[in-house]
């Protein structure tokens, strides 16, 4: 729920959990190597993580998920950590918020920042290793912050 002018009304929260298959959404990326760093990515984020992959909405391929809540009363579920095979680079879902983060992204490899997202151009360009750390951090951080009730 949010409050508009006075009035409140029910929030709807784009990016959910669907059954769409994870490996029809890959197939059906435009470039092969894409594709290739994605199936790549499918197996390094179910390896680390343990669970099985879930698309959230359209274009998100999700691990795991947990319920936030905010102070501002906003609340919804996520994935703990994903990554989604767009156009232009490959974005990869991680905590914000966690100074380890940071830390782990000196040592990545070629990437660029957004807000909550981390965005690479080719698997071959970072460091697998690190990116499993960022996973395994990832998990940790959110089920301490978000602990399931």
């Amino acid at each position: 729920m949010i409050s508009k002018g006075g009035t409140t009304v029910a929030y709807e929260l784009k990016t959910k959990e669907t059954d769409s298959s994870v490996i029809d959404f890959i197939e059906g990326v435009d470039s092969p190597k894409k594709r290739e760093d994605a199936y790549k990515l499918l197996a390094i984020f179910t390896e680390t993580t343990g669970y099985e992959a879930k698309m959230w909405g359209p274009s998100i391929i999700g691990f795991g998920s947990y319920h936030y809540k905010y102070p501002t009363g906003h609340e919804g579920d996520a994935p703990l950590v994903g990554f989604s095979p767009r156009k232009a680079k490959i974005s990869l879902y991680f905590a914000t918020g966690d100074s380890k983060r940071e830390e782990l992204l000196k040592e990545f490899g070629k990437h660029t920042t957004g807000k909550a997202c981390v965005y690479i151009n080719k698997v071959a360009d970072i460091d697998e290793n690190v990116l499993k750390a960022l996973i395994n951090q990832s998990v940790a951080f959110l089920k301490e912050t978000y602990p399931q009730k």
